[in-house]
């Protein structure tokens, strides 16, 4: 079995991290793909960053309906202060087991923090480590053990999206309905609640 695993902050979710996950599914014929909020990113100030409960549920109603996708709440259930995805993918092979092959997918912005993650070469034993094209990002420094995947180039971002929302402006066709929906029901990333 192929699973893929996409973790991230998902502040908020988006269509985004949608195509990603899809077209990563696609072209390297996963099983299934599972998203993975963090509790506690390791490289994110926790300033703008809503709680985690919130982006638990907003993965949950934009992955609704899509069997192939499903959300995790390992890190969020996990004890401890830094969500580390070494940890996150460590103990999901041992879940798992070596039957199933991980697919650890992140966007290219995050080639240029990769020499300050926590144990690189101990994810690279347990995970093939993908990286998605992501407009305005190059990627030819990237390591070797490094897989590269061509995406559709939609240049959408979570930071964005909540400068967007705190300015008072739209964000339909950026987020999923539901999501928009519960952002708006539940007021967040109003400069208020910042």
């Amino acid at each position: 079995m192929k699973i893929g695993i996409l973790g991230g902050t998902f502040n908020p979710v988006h269509l985004g991290h949608l195509i990603l996950a899809q077209e990563c599914q696609q072209k390297l014929k996963l099983d299934k793909v599972v998203f993975i909020p963090a509790k506690i990113p390791p490289h994110k100030t926790r300033r703008m960053i809503i709680d985690a409960q919130d982006r638990y549920q907003m993965l949950k109603l934009a992955l609704r309906g899509n069997p192939d996708f499903e959300v995790s709440r390992i890190e969020l259930d996990r004890q401890g202060t830094k969500s580390y995805s070494v940890d996150t993918l460590s103990l999901l092979k041992k879940k798992w087991g070596d039957e199933v092959n991980l697919f650890f997918i992140t966007g290219a912005d995050a080639l240029a923090e990769l020499h300050s993650w926590k144990d690189m070469d101990k994810i690279f034993k347990i995970a093939r480590f993908i990286i998605a094209t992501r407009p305005g990002y190059c990627l030819k420094n990237a390591p070797a053990k490094v897989k590269a995947v061509a995406i559709k180039a939609i240049d959408i971002s979570a930071t964005d999206i909540r400068r967007r929302i705190a300015g008072g402006k739209s964000i339909r066709y950026l987020v999923p309905d539901a999501v928009l929906k519960y952002i708006e029901k539940k007021k967040l990333y109003k400069k208020n609640n910042l």
